[in-house]
């Protein structure tokens, strides 16, 4: 039985999305509207705080930039995995 992402968690959904644009199959500004798509309500604060950095980043980050924010996603997933 498979998974659709409306009854996936968010943090789930989040750190998919985090991982596609990390292998390059999402550009900053996809990956920022699909962040905001999925909200961080349900996010534990310390992943809440991770994402809505990341989400503020990529709001000043021009689409092909992206060294910058190679630290915050990971930190983001990092937290979203293993918590604060």
């Amino acid at each position: 039985m498979s998974t659709t992402p409306e009854s996936q968690r968010a943090d789930d959904q989040i750190v998919t999305n985090l991982s596609h644009w990390l292998t390059r199959r999402l550009g900053n500004d996809e990956l920022r509207r699909k962040l905001s798509e999925i909200g961080t309500d349900e996010l534990a604060p310390g992943g809440r705080q991770a994402v809505q950095e990341l989400i503020a980043e990529l709001e000043t980050t021009a689409p092909g930039e992206r060294a910058q924010l190679e630290v915050l996603v990971r930190e983001a997933v990092e937290t979203l995995v293993y918590g604060d």
